[in-house]
């Protein structure tokens, strides 16, 4: 059941939460049916909420299982009525949209694709009518239509804030020439910008071994970063091992000791105190490859890089002390386990996208319908993920934990998840 709860619990910041409760039983048909689950029947008239999602197709199996993460954060009696479409039936997302919209509906859950997203953003906006989006690219983001997924920008704003809290100032990127890469830029430009910090400096990189070495020198000036030569002084009166001076029993000068060792001073750091990668896998082995010969350390720069280390990153000890941004996976326990308790199987992450739009819109249908107001309230909601802010140009702020990558390889949380989410101007 998906309820809305005023007041905080202790230690937490104000904000609305979309709480988890405990399902009782289930039927392992919920899985493949519509029926079963309040709020989830298909009688014309009686929707408030329209779903639209891929339920065929390529990506059938992902749609299915986010339309029922939806219907289970509406399964209690009061709650709106799902109006379910299919995206990849004839027509695509745009004629669901329109379908949806003619019957009714008050705003729009889905629909999972950036393509997708544009071709029905234009009618539901025309329409009046909010729209949820379960795409993570950030430039479907408008006023009117939110990027619920878990996007570049989100990641890449949290890690400046924390990396500006521990004194850092200066921003670069070295970053792949792909859509993640420009989307990981892009993120960066913004949240210095919004911050009041200079542009970063940002370097694309292909994915030959030349373009990565030759980029990363000029980003690094390793060229102009060279120490001074040690200088090794040299004593001025005779030597007790000079085999042409007096013998110390015949000298008046007292013998000199022998010069001192002089440590090679250290390479001065880059032009940067924090760097943002996006690479994984074999672009990544060659990034830590060069970022060791151009002499770019954690003890000097703070490395920033994707949600998706977080996968491997077991194997990321050469990159011990670099940041991720990504969810606290203990926040989303609840949902597993009431999920788990209804369809007797484990939630894939996209599901909860379609758990927390769901809950948020029948709370919102439950208390007067989706204003931009009320969806846009500056404390934000709890979801399954951790808290969370929909801005007015459409862009979603999320609380998300730093995790560090250790010596050994794997990560630990070192600046947990916010409960609280500063406004910033939109």
């Amino acid at each position: 059941m998906s309820r809305l709860r005023k007041g905080v619990s202790t230690g937490l910041a104000a904000g609305t939460f979309l709480t988890l409760a405990a399902c009782s039983g289930g039927n392992s048909s919920l899985t493949s049916g519509v029926g079963g689950i309040p709020g989830s029947g298909q009688a014309p008239g009686a929707h408030d909420v329209g779903l639209i999602l891929p339920l065929t197709g390529r990506y059938g199996a992902i749609g299915a299982r986010m339309r029922d993460a939806a219907k289970l954060a509406l399964s209690s009696q009061g709650s709106p009525v799902l109006d379910v479409h299919d995206s990849n039936a004839a027509g695509g997302a745009a004629q669901a949209a329109h379908d949806a919209l003619t019957r009714g509906d008050a705003m729009l859950l889905g629909p999972l694709t950036a393509t997708e997203t544009a071709a029905l953003a234009p009618l539901a906006v025309e329409a009046g009518k909010p729209v949820l989006a379960f795409t993570s690219d950030s430039t479907q983001a408008r006023p009117g239509v939110w990027v619920m997924g878990l996007t570049p920008e989100q990641q890449v704003r949290r890690m400046v804030d924390a990396a500006r809290a521990t004194g850092r100032k200066s921003f670069a990127a070295f970053l792949p020439d792909s859509a993640l890469g420009h989307a990981m830029a892009e993120g960066l430009q913004r949240a210095c910008r919004d911050d009041g910090l200079k542009d970063p400096q940002i370097v694309f990189h292909s994915m030959d071994v030349q373009t990565i070495d030759d980029g990363l020198k000029s980003l690094s000036d390793i060229a102009n970063r060279q120490p001074p030569t040690p200088v090794v002084s040299t004593p001025t009166g005779p030597s007790a091992v000079d085999p042409t001076a007096d013998s110390p029993a015949d000298s008046t000068t007292p013998a000199q000791p022998p010069a001192t060792p002089v440590a090679a001073p250290a390479v001065p750091p880059p032009p940067f105190d924090a760097l943002l990668l996006a690479d994984t896998g074999v672009e990544l082995g060659r990034i830590i490859t060069a970022l060791h010969a151009d002499q770019v350390t954690s003890d000097q720069v703070q490395i920033m890089g994707p949600a998706l280390w977080k996968a491997f990153d077991g194997k990321l000890g050469a990159l011990h002390g670099a940041w991720y941004a990504a969810p606290d996976a203990k926040d989303r326990n609840g949902y597993v386990a009431q999920y788990k308790a209804v369809y007797h199987q484990a939630p894939s992450p996209v599901t909860d996208f379609a758990y927390d739009a769901a809950a948020l819109a029948g709370n919102l249908m439950k208390q007067g319908g989706p204003t931009v107001q009320a969806l846009t309230r500056p404390d934000g909601y709890m979801g399954v993920d951790g808290l969370f802010r929909l801005r007015a140009d459409g862009h979603v702020t999320r609380a998300l934990a730093i995790f560090q990558i250790q010596r050994g390889g794997g990560a630990r949380i070192v600046v947990p998840a916010s409960r609280d989410i500063a406004v910033r101007p939109s």
